[in-house]
């Protein structure tokens, strides 16, 4: 299911991330969701949504860390 708003992403995505990681996510998410639909674009057994999960994350961490702090920073 695409995201159309950050108020619609899960909470532990907007609890953890700041509004630009979160507009990260969602783009990246929603992005995946769509091109992982066909299950033979898929390398593994996984579902597009567990994928599509995998992906967003991966988007969130080529610009932003995690610091000392527990808090997501930008890089």
């Amino acid at each position: 299911m695409p995201y159309q708003h950050r108020s619609d992403l899960p909470a532990s995505v907007r609890h953890a991330l700041p509004e630009h990681a979160q507009d990260i996510f969602k783009e990246a998410f929603n992005h995946a969701i769509a091109e992982y639909q066909d299950p033979k674009k898929r390398r593994d057994n996984s579902d597009a949504e567990t994928i599509a999960f995998r992906v967003a994350w991966a988007a969130v961490e080529k610009v932003y860390h995690k610091g000392n702090d527990g808090k997501w920073q930008p890089k």
